[in-house]
């Protein structure tokens, strides 16, 4: 069969998945080995050892790398779960609701390196006043701008309209760049909000967040109940 036949019925990608298929083919005719022009490093050519020695090596490289991010994840994961098991742990020794609920916006704002924390509540269950609380008495109805994240369940990290983050931080809405904020079943919303735009985004993790929320939940659970 002439160049031009075969080349009509053979693609270079067929070739190609038969070398893959055949890795051992070069060992079994290795004139050819000696005929292939291979890619060029600084203008000159490499042998096919020195080639695939690269390549492994910058394989190798590059799996060096993922792994180290995800030993950087884990350790910031490992952070977290401890800074969770802290504030779990204070909102058990707290003696009275309003302790609980002050313990737990302090540690908010430390562990997330931020001030602006909200605790917005569907009515009144008791708290006394603070600069972090805010009391919706209207309840969820009254709040149509989180209509959508009251009903999805699920927390929300990113960036806020400007009509949210006034709701949630009032005159302190045009500090904030980037929040994140999570449902806290019928007793309202916890909202975290920082100056850095980068600091909570779209694409983090919200396990912590859920775990947070329902700790959260169960300290306002036990100020409901007088417990």
């Amino acid at each position: 069969m002439s160049d031009s036949a075969l080349a009509e019925t053979m693609s270079a990608s067929d070739v190609a998945a038969y070398l893959r298929r055949h890795p051992e083919f070069l060992t079994d005719f290795p004139d050819l080995a000696a005929q292939l022009t291979l890619p060029r490093e600084q203008g000159s050519v490499a042998s096919l050892a020195a080639y695939q020695l690269q390549s492994l090596r910058e394989k190798n490289a590059e799996l060096e790398r993922q792994l180290a991010s995800l030993i950087s994840i884990a350790a910031d994961n490992e952070r977290l779960m401890q800074r969770i098991h802290d504030l779990n742990v204070a909102v058990l020794r707290a003696s009275t609701p309003a302790v609980a609920a002050r313990s737990v916006v302090t540690r908010l704002g430390e562990d997330f390196q931020t001030d602006h924390v909200r605790l917005v509540l569907f009515g009144n269950i008791g708290l006394p006043p603070a600069d972090w609380l805010v009391h919706v008495p209207g309840g969820r109805a009254s709040m149509p701008e989180f209509a959508d994240f009251l009903a999805n369940h699920e927390p929300v990290a990113g960036r806020l309209s400007a009509e949210r983050l006034y709701r949630l931080f009032g005159d302190r809405a045009p500090d904030i760049r980037s929040s994140a904020i999570m449902p806290l079943g019928e007793f309202g919303i916890l909202a975290i909000g920082s100056g850095d735009a980068d600091h909570f985004q779209p694409g983090m993790g919200t396990l912590f967040l859920k775990m947070i929320a329902a700790t959260v939940s169960a300290a306002l659970r036990r100020s409901q109940e007088g417990v």
